[in-house]
């Protein structure tokens, strides 16, 4: 026998110098350089201008730390909406910004001055403010580059910062508006007030962590009462507070509880609810031996309406020799404790009300550091009794509280074994309280809001022609909330809850660094002064100077000539760094400064914890100035968890930093990791999970190599009309079809996960396992004129081109790549828009039959595969049921799809398959009837190499 020809050189295998290794922590930084040396933010500017706008504006991130895992998935999530709207042909811009004002600024910088045994306070305080400012520059360049290199497309340049003097303006004027239109109010209520830092705080900047406290009962002689029983009986207070004990001022009950006296074997008789007895006795009953009820009394908490106790105290004559009246109050409930609530109008907000509501006023008892004052009767500051009351300590039953009250014989029991949620200020980690100081709030229940009908501004008149009334902030901010889109929909329900029962807005703090509440108050009238003149020559000046306009020294000048400034005392608190934030749609979208944006935004994204901080104080701040919300929809995002699902910790060490991740894998794979969780829920990040996205990341690379292959020297003369196709290309058509709808709808809804997902599905089962599987022999060994082959490699340019724009959002930088690779002089992928994808219709439900059958055909022929009967499935003859086979496929159509040697018919049950006994084709490798001997030529490659040699 002759030797036979080695066809090689025949066959036209994919041809691409695209790696397959894709290297991006290396590649990924020399594209960004390119795409900032060619301007891209600015290219995308230019290209959309004049369409339709959406505006997502961002939620500023704290100016401290590096970027965290929580900042990526964020970024990353805001970036893909950014790119998706603009892929739809959208004017979409993108303005990153920086929360810089503060208490955590502030706290860092203190931390400075104390490594160096300084004290902040002997330091002139504009010069204090130079360092938090430095401070925070320094985070926002450090982040700035961080945010960049996960391919965040934005206006890097010029970001918005809250510091920026135009910034710090707009939240003065801001501000005013709230006090011109009788929105503001200073009073004396208990807010959560941190010692450690001496600051109210909001709820925003609290978190609670499970504690174990100190509980006790105490007992409060009754004094006076219209029911005779109950004079000289002990009321029974139970607290987990014992520091509050020195601020009592009256006892509260629950007007429908049962209450009864009791008995203890000494005689004395305690007041307890019914329900409540057992509880009381087992924390009573290790404090007296043999210790045994004996009933007296019972009535309903109405009856002690008139009651009047005594504080355990009154010895010491002065506040503590002062009645205790019993009052009704309906949040006393039978849950715990003994049905009876002492009230203590300095640290609780019940306690103050109901106080309040019968003239008893709070005493300021507490100062900043949490300790008591100098002055106040019952715990001078001399050695346990001046420490800070959140300190355990002085909780304890060996506490001055707890040993002053046993020594009067009031203290019926003191444990420390009682567990609950506590709040704690998510800056220091310490215990708050709540104290009553001297703050700024805005009022949530005062009708001051113009009624606007959502977007259009607009006053309503009923029937009549009269005004409709206004209405409170609390209501203005509801309405809104339900003409808002909310994604998932449940955050409708957390936020609009939040809103529902919110006090009023704690607007004060008793710091340094942050906008100050810029107002100035009658020191005859205690009214603070309204006049648009001063009000404008403030805004100029903190436009002009920043923060630091607002002095002693300036005071005069912003009165101008009409008021003394020896009349007016200037406030020198600084606002909720949350009102700040609030304000930045009116800088940001409102301004000018960006010509792109608009106001409202049609989107706010950020974490589910931003329900009670930024979208609230938004909503809030933009209801009070301008009757609705300043967003069109809220999409909120889970908390990211370890491996274990557990939450992320320092201290566990179980952070994953995506800084780490980028240096070993690339920001491509922080992209696809957060782009395929469920992100609207807390999800998970660990090493095997990212194993798992940089193997798909491989698998998508891999299409893309394909294609780009298979695509080599393709030519717009090669191109077939759908019409002309084969139905397989048809079918392909179609399920490109169905993606593109699918991928559309995902934008829609912002469901990223279904839309990433769907692309990898797409890419892997019905392309690289299926089409490409299917075709490769066509394009391999057909000739480049067969229709087939041109019909297929037309079908994979329309590929190309939907799936480097779809996967464009995603994997920013390997898009880029790709594109470039098949157009080394065109433009960047990401100025292309959506893709035309052709309207091909096809029998789907056909052809997921003839798919079904044909997973059966590739498990029935894996036995062989593994006994090595066969070596690949072309040579494999398979037998499939007739009744299986849809119709209009022929034999070889199915040999073809089932990349087999020969398919047969038959009534059977069961796929079954044996080895063909045709030679081999030395080219396709196909076992055929048509090819006399291995090696030898099947008729088509005949045809095809024959073909060849004649042009050659």
């Amino acid at each position: 026998m002759s030797e036979q020809r080695d066809y090689r050189d025949t066959v036209f295998l994919p041809k691409t110098d695209f790696p397959m290794k894709a290297g991006l922590p290396q590649k990924e930084p020399g594209l960004l350089a390119r795409w900032q040396s060619e301007g891209l933010y600015q290219q995308v500017r230019e290209n959309r201008a004049g369409q339709t706008k959406f505006i997502l504006h961002d939620g500023p991130p704290y100016a401290n730390g590096d970027m965290h895992i929580g900042h990526a998935l964020n970024h990353v999530l805001k970036d893909m909406v950014v790119r998706t709207q603009t892929l739809l042909g959208k004017d979409a811009p993108y303005v990153p910004g920086w929360d810089c004002h503060g208490l955590p600024i502030e706290w860092k910088v203190e931390e400075q001055y104390r490594k160096k045994k300084l004290d902040k306070d002997q330091v002139p305080v504009e010069e204090f403010r130079a360092e938090c400012r430095a401070y925070a520059q320094h985070w926002v360049d450090t982040q700035r580059e961080q945010l960049k290199r996960l391919g965040i497309n934005g206006d890097w340049d010029n970001p918005y910062l809250t510091m920026h003097f135009e910034a710090e303006a707009t939240i003065v004027r801001e501000l005013l508006k709230f006090a011109e239109s009788g929105q503001l109010y200073r009073g004396a209520k208990p807010v959560m007030w941190s010692p450690v830092e001496k600051t109210a705080l909001a709820e925003a900047e609290v978190e609670y962590e499970d504690i174990t406290s100190t509980q006790i009962d105490v007992a409060f002689e009754i004094v006076e009462s219209p029911i005779p029983e109950l004079v000289g009986a002990h009321a029974v207070i139970w607290t987990t507070t014992p520091w509050t004990i020195p601020a009592n001022q009256a006892l509260a009950y629950g007007p429908e509880v049962e209450y009864q006296i009791v008995v203890e074997p000494s005689g004395r008789r305690l007041l307890v609810a019914s329900l409540l007895e057992d509880g009381v006795f087992k924390r009573l009953s290790g404090a007296f031996d043999d210790y045994r009820w004996t009933t007296g009394w019972r009535g309903k908490g109405s009856d002690l309406a008139g009651t009047v106790g005594r504080h355990p105290m009154h010895h010491l004559g002065g506040f503590y020799a002062e009645p205790r009246p019993f009052l009704p109050g309906d949040f006393v409930t039978t849950d715990s404790g003994t049905g009876l609530v002492h009230m203590a109008p300095d640290h609780g907000e019940d306690d103050f009300e109901l106080c309040k509501a019968h003239g008893i006023s709070p005493k300021f008892i507490v100062e900043a550091d949490g300790r008591y004052r100098e002055d106040w009767l019952w715990l001078p500051r001399t050695d346990e009794r001046s420490m800070s009351v959140i300190n355990p300590k002085f909780n304890a039953p060996e506490g001055p509280v707890c040993t002053d009250l046993r020594e009067v014989g009031a203290l019926l029991s003191a444990s420390t074994d009682y567990q609950h949620s506590y709040p704690h200020s998510w800056r220091s980690k310490a215990k708050v309280i709540f104290r009553c100081t001297p703050q700024w709030f805005v009022p949530m229940d005062k009708p001051v809001i113009e009624h606007i009908d959502n977007r259009q501004e607009q006053r309503w008149e009923n029937e009549g022609g009269a005004q409709e009334p206004k209405k409170t902030l609390r209501q203005a901010a509801l309405d809104s909330l339900d003409q808002t889109r909310f994604v998932p929909e449940k955050g409708r329900n957390r936020i609009g809850s939040m809103v529902e029962s919110r006090p009023d807005w704690v607007l004060s703090r008793q710091r340094a660094w942050g906008v100050p509440i810029t107002l100035f108050v009658d020191r005859k009238t205690g009214e603070y002064l309204v006049d648009p003149e001063v009000n404008q020559r403030i805004v100029s000046a903190v436009n002009e100077k920043g923060v630091d306009a607002w002095s002693d020294a300036n005071a005069q000048t912003l009165l101008g000539n009409q008021y003394d400034a020896a009349d007016y005392e200037r406030i020198t608190d600084i606002l909720d760094v949350w009102f700040d934030s609030g304000s930045t749609h009116a800088f940001v979208l409102e301004s000018g400064r960006w010509p792109d944006l608009q106001w409202p935004a049609d989107l706010y994204l950020e974490g589910s914890d931003q329900h009670r901080g930024w979208f609230q104080s938004s909503l809030l701040e933009s209801c009070g100035t301008r009757g609705r919300a300043p967003y069109n929809a809220v999409l909120t995002h889970g908390f990211t968890m370890d491996a274990k699902g557990e939450k992320m910790s320092k201290s566990k060490g179980n952070t994953v930093s995506p800084l780490d991740v980028m240096k070993e894998y690339g920001a491509d794979i922080i992209r696809l990791w957060a782009l395929s969780v469920d992100f609207t829920e807390d999800h998970r990040i660990g090493p095997e999970i990212l194993k798992g996205v940089a193997d798909q990341y491989r698998k998508l690379r891999n299409t893309f190599r394909y294609l780009l292959g298979a695509l080599d020297g393709f030519a717009e003369s090669e191109r077939v009309s759908p019409d002309a196709m084969p139905e397989l290309e048809r079918y392909v058509f179609a399920l490109l079809g169905e993606l593109d709808a699918k991928l559309r709808k995902a934008v829609d809804d912002f469901d990223f996960n279904t839309y990433t997902r769907s692309l990898i599905d797409f890419c892997n089962e019905d392309l690289s396992a299926f089409y490409f599987d299917i075709r490769k022999d066509r394009l391999y060994c057909d000739a480049p004129t067969d229709l087939n082959r041109r019909a297929y490699r037309t079908v994979l340019d329309t590929l190309f081109q939907a799936l480097i724009r779809y996967a464009a959002p995603v994997m920013v930088f390997t898009s880029e790549e790709v594109w470039q690779s098949r157009y080394p002089d065109s433009a960047s992928v990401h100025l292309l828009v959506w893709p035309d994808v052709p309207a091909v219709s096809a029998d789907t439900v056909r052809w997921t039959a003839l798919r079904g059958l044909r997973v059966q055909v590739t498990e029935a022929i894996e036995p062989l595969r593994r006994e090595k009967t066969v070596r690949s499935s072309l040579e494999a003859e398979v037998t499939v049921p007739s009744e299986l086979v849809p119709e209009g496929f022929s034999d070889s159509d199915l040999a073809e799809l089932f990349i087999s040697a020969a398919v047969h018919r038959a009534d059977s049950d069961t796929v079954t398959v044996r080895k063909s006994g045709d030679a081999k084709c030395g080219r396709c490798w196909r076992l055929l009837p048509d090819v006399t001997e291995d090696g030898g030529l099947c008729d088509r490659c005949e045809d095809v190499v024959a073909q060849l040699d004649a042009v050659s």
